[in-house]
């Protein structure tokens, strides 16, 4: 048991990429400032604007998680969704790309046992 209990704090491969592009970039762009060049601003707010594109990509290639807790045995940060190819119930990122929404809830969802047709 770590030292926060057994809680899925969501650590993944796309948020950790995400994270340390975006730290990248912010240290870009301070030395941009403390050398006052306009160019390395530039160049850190470019880095820091492809933070977020590229968690995403990361998140749709399954390297991200679902909203909510995942299985303990699933918790690794290194562990890859496969359910990411439909869309995760409820995730913006995936309705913005196209997935998601009613397909990946009804992905999500046992399909029930076959039942006669009615007359």
């Amino acid at each position: 048991m770590s030292a926060h209990g057994d809680h899925d704090l969501g650590h993944t491969v796309a948020g950790w990429t995400g994270t340390a592009v975006g730290v990248l970039g912010s240290a870009v762009l301070g030395a941009g400032v403390i050398t006052a060049s306009a160019a390395i601003l530039w160049l850190g707010a470019a880095v820091v604007l492809t933070a977020a594109p590229t968690c995403w990509a990361l998140h749709l290639a399954g390297w991200g998680k679902a909203a909510g807790p995942r299985p303990v045995g699933a918790q690794d940060w290194r562990t890859r969704d496969t359910a990411a190819r439909h869309g995760h119930p409820g995730c913006l990122g995936c309705r913005m790309a196209g997935r998601g929404g009613v397909r990946a809830a009804a992905a999500a969802m046992p399909t029930p046992a076959s039942r006669p047709a009615e007359v």
